[in-house]
């Protein structure tokens, strides 16, 4: 036991070891694999807690944002359905597809005239007008 718990000060608490070890030995069941990979485990809830214990492994990196919104409201007991490829999803036609977390990556958002989309912003039209506060009177004595 000496030798897991120098791994784990090692590793970390997020390390795979970590989980795969918490993973094999609490018991755990598979609730589900989803449409990227992600495996889904749920265990009892520990001693003094009422939920169970629910968890990912990511397919790749530890990435949250891969976490499809489905499986994110189980993870977390919104709620207590599985969501499988099976069954009915409650998205909509209209809803778009969850993607990833691009900030700090080459891919991220930069608005125009951002330093790094080319730092050229649109010149004043003119339109805009600048806030001059109200002079207050002041009464003398």
């Amino acid at each position: 036991m000496k030798l897991f718990a120098f791994i784990f000060k090692i590793l970390g608490a997020l390390s795979p070891v970590h989980i795969w070890f918490v993973t094999l030995t609490s018991g755990a069941k598979k609730a589900g694999i989803d449409s990227l990979g992600n495996t889904y485990y749920e265990s009892k809830a520990r001693a003094g807690y009422n939920h169970t214990r629910r968890w990912v492994v990511y397919n790749g990196a530890a990435e949250p944002s891969s976490v499809p919104p489905e499986w994110h409201g189980w993870l977390h007991h919104q709620s207590d359905y599985v969501p499988t490829n099976e069954t009915q999803s409650f998205r909509r036609e209209w809803q778009k597809a969850p993607q990833a977390n691009m900030t700090g990556t080459p891919a991220a958002y930069h608005p125009p005239g951002h330093l790094l989309a080319g730092g050229q912003r649109d010149k004043a039209t003119g339109d805009y007008e600048a806030w001059i506060p109200p002079v207050r009177k002041t009464i003398s004595k």
